[in-house]
C-alpha cells in the first residue's frame, strides 16, 4: 500500500514537472532527496548493527534473562499471559530496555519475537499484542539516543539537551496509550 503511494506520488510529480515545464527542478529533487536518503541509511546502520549485537550478545550472556527477572514485577503486570514464556518475556524485556535507551530499531527484533510468543493462532491481535505495540509507538525514552545521533549528525551542539522534554512527553504518551487500551478492553472494544 505504502509503495503503491509512493509510485503514485513520484509519477504526480513527473507528469506536473512536465506539464509546467519544471522537469529539471523535479527531477533535482528527487537525486537530492535519494542522496540524502542513502546519507541517512548509512548514519543509522552503524547504531542499528552495533545494538542488535548487543542485544545477541545479551541473549547468549543470560543477562536478557537477568534482565527479564528485574522489569518482571512491572512487565509481569501488564502481560500476565505472556509472563508464563520464559523466552517471550525475555525479548519483550529487551525490548522494552531498547526502547528507555531510544533504540527504537534496534528494539524492533525482539519486539517482533514478543510479539510472535504472544500469537494465540486465531489470526487476530490479543489484548497483549496490542498493548505491545502501543508501548512500542509511545515508547518511554530515558535517552532518545537516534534522535541525539541525527542532531548531532546534523551539527547541533548539544544534541542530548532534549532528555527532559522528551522523557515527560514519552512518559504521556505511554501513559495515555496504556489507558486508551485498558479502556477499550473493559468497554468491549478489545478482545
Amino acid at each position: 500500500m505504502i509503495s503503491m503511494l509512493w509510485i503514485t506520488m513520484l509519477v504526480i510529480s513527473t507528469v506536473f514537472g512536465i506539464v509546467f515545464h519544471t522537469s529539471a527542478s523535479v527531477s533535482s529533487a528527487l537525486m537530492e532527496g535519494a542522496s540524502t536518503a542513502v546519507e541517512l541509511l548509512f548514519s543509522l546502520a552503524g547504531p542499528m548493527c552495533l545494538w542488535c549485537g548487543v542485544s545477541e550478545l545479551l541473549r547468549r550472556s543470560g543477562l536478557r534473562n537477568a534482565l527479564a527477572l528485574t522489569l518482571s514485577p512491572l512487565l509481569g503486570r501488564l502481560f500476565p499471559n505472556l509472563h508464563k514464556n520464559r523466552d517471550g518475556f525475555s525479548a519483550l524485556s529487551a525490548n522494552v530496555t531498547a526502547n528507555l535507551l531510544g533504540l527504537g530499531n534496534a528494539a524492533t527484533p525482539m519486539g517482533i519475537t514478543a510479539c510472535q510468543a504472544m500469537n494465540d493462532g486465531s489470526g487476530i491481535a490479543t489484548n497483549e499484542q496490542c498493548r505491545l505495540v502501543v508501548m512500542n509507538t509511545a515508547s518511554i525514552q530515558l535517552i532518545p539516543t537516534t534522535v541525539a545521533a541525527l542532531r548531532g549528525s546534523l551539527g547541533c551542539r548539544s544534541p542530548l539537551d532534549i532528555l527532559v522534554p522528551v522523557l515527560l512527553t514519552s512518559l504521556c504518551s505511554v501513559s495515555a496509550g496504556l489507558l486508551a487500551c485498558r479502556l477499550m478492553e473493559r468497554t468491549g472494544h478489545g478482545r
